[in-house]
């Protein structure tokens, strides 16, 4: 068979059919998280209440959480390819049902916080949004069965680039089109590119073996299994651990940094801020695609990590909205590189047929973290670090070059966040565990 080489990823016929599930992942991304963006949207300008919103985003956060162990035991037991189409065709045939709701509901309907009708479209829409994130356990294994071993680490760098386009289109589109017309637009919008995803899928031939398993066995939540496959990896519960700490760090920022940001500039600078700001993920990914991870992605886990936590560190170290995009462009950047490094090692170190219940058990873990960050460091912040440096000690201790405020509160949680994540990755760098991953990848 003939290749070409794009880059420095050899293509043939199997990653030409990567190619397209890059892009066909991308419609479908922007399809879910626009109906995400503009439900949450949706709400707060319907009910104008923050309390429905901030329920919105825990039903989400928690059944994501929660439901990436059956997910991955389905991406095991079926063949990929499949479960991508019935997810694709379970959301679609709930975002039906939902427009279905959505125009037949009476008038003011979902004005009211505690409306009956409002509490079954959001769940309703959720359900749809969720059943889609089964592509971003499958994607990984796809690249297993794809891509040959020397290139995965700059495939796992598109798969993440992925991200970042669909962040910047979401960002531009999901507000407009809730301003124009509710949700009408958007599911409208949502119906039609989930038609395109599923028909384009399903016309790729991806040569997929079939799945091996006992007989009568029906998809569970193997969590017990799960548990045992990640065990025997010596290293691996560590990785999983070392990541999901970072995401309760990382709760810090998604709580606090649009209080800290909009106390800088106007709302409409801040999202133009974030348009800008998401292209660091497509920027970080192609780097990956263009020059890999190198020989121990383990190695470069560690170095993005550091590089991260020192940027927090010092980003808010002023009051100044040039430092703060510099640095939040960076950290963007980088976090690319930690993903795709996790997703390099588990592709080599587990069995094939074993990774999909390995990625849906890293990302239910992982995805539990920072909601749990974000419910708790509001009230933390408002209740010891804002007084902290309003009429607290800390004007005296380091006000004076510090600045003082509500916003210098918030920038100190960040700078100590930032320390913590930095103190934390050293240490995680000197332990045995991340030693025998280093050497089981290196040998395997």
């Amino acid at each position: 068979m003939t290749e070409t080489v794009i880059g420095q990823v050899n293509t043939n016929t199997y990653t030409r059919t990567f190619y397209h599930l890059l892009g066909n992942t991308i419609i479908a991304n922007v399809t879910n998280m626009t109906v995400w963006f503009a439900l949450v949207f949706f709400v707060f300008l319907e009910t104008r209440s923050v309390t429905a919103t901030s329920i919105v985003s825990g039903i989400y956060l928690v059944a994501v959480a929660v439901s990436g162990f059956w997910f991955g035991s389905l991406i095991d037991r079926y063949k990929k390819k499949n479960v991508m189409v019935l997810s694709g065709a379970v959301s679609l045939i709930i975002y039906a049902i939902g427009f279905a709701l959505y125009i037949m509901a009476p008038a003011g309907a979902f004005k009211n916080p505690v409306s009956s009708v409002l509490w079954i479209f959001v769940p309703l829409l959720l359900t749809g949004v969720i059943v889609g994130n089964i592509r971003g356990i499958a994607l990984p294994t796809l690249v297993t069965v794809l891509i040959p071993e020397n290139d995965r680490d700059k495939a796992n760098g598109l798969t993440g680039m992925t991200t970042g386009v669909a962040f910047i289109v979401v960002s531009a589109i999901s507000g407009f089109l809730v301003g124009q017309s509710g949700m009408y637009s958007v599911l409208v919008l949502a119906m039609v590119m989930m038609v395109v995803s599923i028909l384009h899928l399903a016309s790729l031939a991806i040569p997929e073996s079939e799945p091996a398993h006992e007989a009568g066995e029906a998809p569970k939540m193997d969590i017990r299994g799960t548990l045992a496959i990640v065990a025997a990896i010596p290293g691996l519960f560590a990785l999983i651990f070392f990541t999901t700490f970072n995401n309760f760090l990382g709760g810090v920022f998604m709580g606090l940094m649009d209080a800290y940001g909009l106390s800088l500039v106007s709302v409409q600078m801040w999202g133009v801020l974030w348009a800008f700001l998401s292209s660091g993920f497509i920027i970080g990914g192609l780097v990956i695609a263009r020059w890999g991870l190198g020989k121990n992605p383990l190695r470069v886990l560690f170095a993005a990590n550091i590089c991260i936590w020192t940027i927090s560190s010092f980003f808010t170290i002023q009051s100044s909205i040039l430092l703060l995009t510099s640095g939040m462009f960076i950290y963007l950047c980088v976090v690319p590189f930690i993903e795709a490094a996790e997703h390099t090692i588990i592709q080599k170190v587990v069995p094939p047929e074993r990774q999909g219940r390995v990625f849906g058990f890293a990302q239910s873990i992982e995805m539990a973290a920072s909601p749990l960050t974000t419910f708790f460091i509001g009230p933390i912040a408002e209740l010891i670090f804002i007084p902290f440096m309003t009429l607290g000690a800390g004007v005296g201790l380091i006000g004076g070059w510090f600045g003082t405020g509500a916003d210098r509160g918030i920038a100190l949680v960040f700078t100590l966040t930032g320390f913590i994540g930095l103190i934390v990755t050293i240490i995680a760098m000197k332990t045995r565990n991340y030693r025998l991953l280093s050497e089981r990848y290196m040998t395997g």
